[in-house]
């Protein structure tokens, strides 16, 4: 059986702004991701951290060579388009990628 990766990724925005952010979260990265061939799944998460909202972004993958297509040569660094960047106050810059070892 093939592993699959889980890509990890975090940003910071105001809790102003959390709705914004899931609307766009919803709306245009969720249906992007999910018409990419290889992607299996999202995760979510959501802390408050002081005055702020910290999101986790934990995409699942069939393989690297999927994340590929969607993240392109480098697949260290972050894929964040001008909409969210707007709405972030930080942002992780690189990701984590994880084999799945038990599901």
């Amino acid at each position: 059986m093939t592993a699959h990766i889980v890509r990890s990724w975090t940003g910071v925005t105001a809790k102003k702004n959390v709705s914004a952010y899931l609307t766009h979260l919803r709306d245009e990265t969720m249906p992007h991701l999910r018409a990419l061939p290889g992607f299996l799944g999202v995760q979510v998460l959501q802390r408050s951290v002081a005055d702020e909202e910290e999101f986790r972004v934990q995409t699942t993958w069939q393989s690297l060579a999927s994340i590929h297509a969607f993240a392109g040569d480098d697949l260290e660094i972050a894929v964040v388009p001008p909409a969210a960047q707007a709405i972030l106050k930080r942002f992780d810059t690189h990701v984590e990628h994880y084999e799945v070892v038990i599901n």
